[in-house]
């Protein structure tokens, strides 16, 4: 920045001293032309209101000495010589745009450069912070912090000290350029090492040693380096990374400050992955307490809500007399909001019991299309509720073999995720086809679909995109799936044009006896 002040003082002195020249020649010897070099040099400091302030001041220039040239010959102008001036001037402008174009120009070419610059720099911090958080074993994530920090900033040497206490001897990890691996060592910190590490343990940002102090003096004279940066790491246990290098930029502070944050989020992530590591053996001892809880709750949930299902029902059959249809609303919103707790419950007990291997043995002849119409009778209070209609279509009636009641869950769960996701006066079809040995369950609507990003997880535990989708636990779908392998069978999920979701469930038709 200090040259442009420089440029500025050259090119006015330069248009001066051309300016003083020309008052002093013949007019026909119009020295003022020269006048385009400082204009054309201003596009060096790429100061816009330098060139357009020469450009000014050669003009009047022009005109002065034009003036002063023809008074010194008794007043008298050539024809010739104030042609010329004209041309001069005429050239100032030509000159002064060009200038300015120039300058437009290369200011382009720096923003593209830096962009590019800032580019490659962002492009190698996620590569290390992929490489970081590529495991969750603390020790290895300490070693690739080592690594990746001597690539990303191209550093000579990545020092990273680690202590949980005062009272505890460090752990150095320490990296050179051009060695094979990181070198780990324990042992008491030098004093100036020490020093500059307590400093750094209460600084929130990169710190740049300065040249002036004598605690960096020493430790760039110990590594034969020039510049020395350090950083926090870690917020409970602070660890310090320190950088040494021949030069460091304000790009390179800037990637070092994003990866230091990204790095004490792996490692805090690694140390809770081997904390709920070490405590796996007692979680697998209280896995069937769990169980026993979950098993409990689910039936002592069933029977009121069984109890309850049957007096509304009741109610709205008339049974206890004529209803005033605000109230029969009520009730009907009512057992939609128990359906949906039934099936919360039932999700609950079919994941505690595939999840701890005590899924049900029954294997009997099943009708697809049978299970199909009882799923739809059972949702049609909630379809009723959102204003949706449910309807199903048989186009044949294939046996299949397994439990009827983890069939009929199966079902019921992409019924009801797609009566969650598809807004008020939707369409949802249950369609039950053979094709070939294969007998095939479609659910369709016309909702709002799953969107990309999330279908690749659709069907795992706690789906993102089922929970948008109405499935609420992220359970539904995980559920429909575990069935549908259980017995050789799967689940699949395709988009609908323009909007909406068809989830198709496969199950081998049964010849009549059951699939070995």
């Amino acid at each position: 920045m200090k040259r442009l002040p420089v440029i500025s003082l050259f090119c006015y002195a330069l248009a001066v001293a051309v300016w003083l020249v020309d008052l002093f020649t013949p007019q026909l010897f119009v020295v003022a032309i020269l006048m385009n070099g400082p204009i054309a040099l201003s596009g060096l400091a790429l100061n816009t209101r330098l060139t357009a302030a020469l450009v000014i001041f050669a003009e009047v220039a022009n005109i002065v000495a034009g003036y002063m040239n023809g008074a010194q010959v008794h007043y008298h102008w050539d024809t010739i010589a104030v042609g010329d001036r004209v041309l001069t001037a005429a050239s100032f402008l030509l000159v002064a745009y060009l200038t300015i174009r120039a300058q437009d120009y290369a200011r382009s070419a720096g923003t593209a450069t830096e962009r590019s610059r800032t580019a490659a720099g962002e492009k190698r911090l996620r590569r290390a912070l992929d490489a970081v958080r590529a495991t969750l074993n603390v020790e290895l994530v300490l070693r690739a912090v080592v690594r990746e920090a001597l690539t990303l900033i191209t550093a000579t040497e990545v020092l990273l000290i680690v202590r949980s206490s005062q009272l505890e001897t460090p752990t150095a990890y320490s990296m050179k350029r051009g060695s094979a691996d990181v070198e780990v060592a324990r042992a008491p910190l030098e004093s100036a090492l020490a020093s500059l590490v307590q400093r750094t343990t209460g600084e929130a940002r990169v710190t740049f040693a300065l040249p002036g102090d004598p605690v960096a003096r020493m430790l760039l004279d110990a590594h034969t380096a020039a510049t020395l940066v350090s950083v926090r790491l870690g917020r409970a246990t602070p660890l310090v990374l320190l950088a040494f290098a021949d030069e460091f930029s304000r790009g390179d502070e800037r990637l070092l400050q994003a990866f230091a944050e990204g790095a004490t989020v792996a490692l805090e992530q690694a140390e809770i992955f081997m904390q709920l590591g070490y405590r796996n053996e007692e979680i697998s001892k209280q896995k069937n307490v769990i169980r026993d809880i979950v098993y409990a709750l689910a039936h002592d949930l069933r029977t009121p809500l069984l109890a309850e299902n049957l007096t509304m029902r009741q109610a709205l059959d008339g049974k206890y007399g004529e209803l005033p249809e605000p109230y029969r609303q009520i009730l009907r919103t009512t057992l939609a909001s128990n359906a949906d707790v039934r099936r919360l419950v039932e999700t609950l007990l079919l994941v505690a019991r595939f999840e701890s291997g005590e899924s049900s043995t029954l294997e009997e002849r099943v009708d697809l299309g049978e299970q199909a119409i009882r799923v739809a009778e059972e949702l049609k209070p909630i379809a009723e509720v959102k204003h949706v209609s449910l309807e199903t279509r048989l186009e044949a009636r294939p046996m299949v073999i397994g439990d009827a009641s983890e069939v009929r869950r199966a079902i019921a769960n992409l019924a009801a995720n797609a009566i969650e996701a598809t807004p008020d006066s939707g369409r949802i079809e249950l369609a039950v086809e053979l094709e070939g040995h294969n007998a095939r369950l479609y659910v369709r609507d016309d909702g709002y679909g799953v969107s990309p990003e999330d279908r690749p997880r659709l069907f795992e535990r706690f789906a993102a995109g089922e929970r948008r989708a109405g499935g609420g636990t992220g359970l539904g779908l995980y559920i429909v799936r575990l069935i549908a392998r259980k017995y050789h069978g799967d689940v699949e999920y395709a988009p609908r044009n323009p909007t909406g979701s068809l989830f198709t469930l496969t199950l081998p038709a049964s010849d009549g006896a059951p699939h070995a």
